[in-house]
């Protein structure tokens, strides 16, 4: 059977932010339907690597490949959710108007001059998938710290991205708008090919495929194999982490079983 060729392919890149090493003989392929998750220590390049997808920031060495085309073509394709959202708390900004920033460029228009209808449909079928319909009149600013998180993955949908990258999306959130987030991401994944940067390695291991480690170089492991040894080769030290492919009973440890 002929291998589909990757989404995301990146051949021999380094990276520098002013002649520090940031990234070093990066090799990386992400096939179409993955959902994984990039791990790290804070500057090991996590969210660098993002952005050279993005094709924001440039190699010094090397080449990546966006749906076979540059960064920069390619990320028409892509829908992105930073890790931190630069919105004025005083700006009396409504959730449909946020989640439709993720048209500007794609549409005549604007936030002063209107929407097409097409574009206002998009951005409400948006707030649907992340189960926030209800909310599109509020002010963005009122909303939980959850509900924030799910209205800037709807701005990213809004661009009807295939490919969805998404950092630190668990950041500052609760328990229940973790669990939401879950079920959100699993079913968006039916669809699309999702990249997501995270700390939380209960979560990460209770969502996805596979673990892209990233510290200054790029390994990707399947999630099962992510365990205290390799915990401590990424992080330098021991790491909370939450195991949710494996179950115990009463006669021991037993990995794959499913929960009775």
């Amino acid at each position: 059977m002929n291998r589909k060729p990757p989404i995301i392919k990146i051949t021999d890149l380094d990276f520098s932010y002013h002649e520090h090493p940031v990234l070093e003989a990066v090799n990386l392929e992400i096939e179409k339907g993955e959902l994984g998750s990039i791990v790290g220590p804070n500057g090991g390049g996590k969210t660098t690597l993002l952005k050279l997808i993005l094709g924001l920031l440039q190699p010094d060495r090397g080449r990546i490949e966006i749906f076979g085309e540059s960064p920069e073509k390619g990320r028409q394709k892509i829908g992105y959710m930073p890790q931190h959202a630069h919105l004025d708390p005083l700006f009396p900004v409504s959730v449909l108007n946020v989640v439709l920033m993720g048209q500007l460029g794609k549409q005549s228009g604007g936030l002063f001059g209107g929407y097409p209808r097409q574009a206002l449909e998009t951005a409400r079928a948006a707030l649907n998938e992340v189960g926030l319909s209800d909310c599109e009149k509020d002010s963005f600013h009122q909303l939980s710290g959850g509900q924030r998180q799910r209205v800037l993955i709807a701005r990213a949908l809004c661009t009807e991205p295939q490919l969805l990258l998404l950092d630190e999306p668990t950041a500052n959130i609760d328990p229940r708008s973790e669990e939401n987030l879950y079920e959100t991401l699993v079913r968006l994944n039916r669809r699309m090919t999702i990249l997501l940067v995270s700390h939380d390695l209960g979560f990460v291991s209770q969502v996805v495929k596979s673990v892209i480690c990233v510290n200054r170089q790029v390994i990707i492991h399947p999630t099962s194999n992510i365990n205290g040894t390799l915990i401590k080769e990424i992080y330098g030290g021991d790491f909370n982490l939450v195991r949710h492919d494996h179950r115990c009973d009463k006669d021991g440890h037993h990995p794959n079983k499913p929960a009775v």
